[in-house]
């Protein structure tokens, strides 16, 4: 059975793109936006991993963290806005297995969540299909974060890699500038939507010549893949 895993976010946006994101990838999830709440369902023993934002408005995440640590090895992977390196270094030696600053891919995150589990012993979700478009032209592997163009594998960011698949995971569905960057970042950072451009452009690039008929522009509005998914 794929792992379960508990998202601890006190902000209702970001925990539900992380609930959808992971599920989509096969993981079972709890979620919930309360310290106390946490510590409860961690003490029923039905959680495999946790993602435990820090700063939570009840109990401090720190606590939370304690607690997963005497309940035994359970992995916990920390979300946090603390960014320095002396922060990270305290949540490590905390106990935590993994630490993700904001703001981040939500691709990133379950990408990581299967290697830590991997990595801990635990058990990762299962495999997810190798997906294929226009005639087996374009194949996207996302168990092995994997993208190939007529045979030959694209060299993407994680954030062109978080573009691709997004636009992929539903085809000809047109996809706002605002929503790409809160399904690639997590939520709105300001500054970030307009360099959507910049980062569609540098996709489209890699490419080549079916950049801009695989990549869309909807004038007004957004983009969408413009290449149907093979049956």
């Amino acid at each position: 059975m794929a792992a379960t895993v508990l998202v601890v976010e006190d902000e209702k946006e970001i925990r539900e793109l992380l609930r959808r994101y992971l599920e989509r990838a096969g993981y079972g999830v709890l979620t919930t936006g309360s310290g106390a709440e946490a510590v409860r369902l961690l003490g029923e023993g039905d959680v495999d991993l946790a993602l435990l934002d820090l700063g939570l408005p009840d109990v401090d995440g720190e606590e939370v963290l304690r607690e997963a640590r005497a309940r035994g090895r359970m992995p916990v992977l920390v979300l946090t806005a603390r960014t320095t390196v002396e922060d990270r270094i305290h949540g490590l030696r905390l106990g935590a297995d993994d630490y993700v600053t904001k703001p981040f891919s939500p691709t990133e995150v379950v990408l990581r969540v299967g290697a830590v589990l991997q990595r801990t012993g635990g058990t990762a979700a299962g495999a997810a299909p190798i997906l294929s478009y226009g005639r087996n032209r374009l194949r996207i592997d996302e168990a092995r974060h994997e993208a190939v163009l007529d045979g030959t594998p694209l060299e993407l960011t994680p954030t062109e890699w978080g573009l691709l698949t997004t636009l992929a995971s539903v085809p000809g569905r047109v996809y706002s500038r605002y929503e790409l960057v809160n399904r690639l970042r997590g939520y709105e950072f300001t500054g970030y939507e307009r360099t959507i451009d910049s980062h569609v452009k540098n996709l489209r690039h890699k490419l080549g010549d079916v950049g801009s008929e695989l990549v869309e522009t909807v004038l007004g509005v957004g983009y969408r893949l413009g290449w149907a998914r093979d049956p």
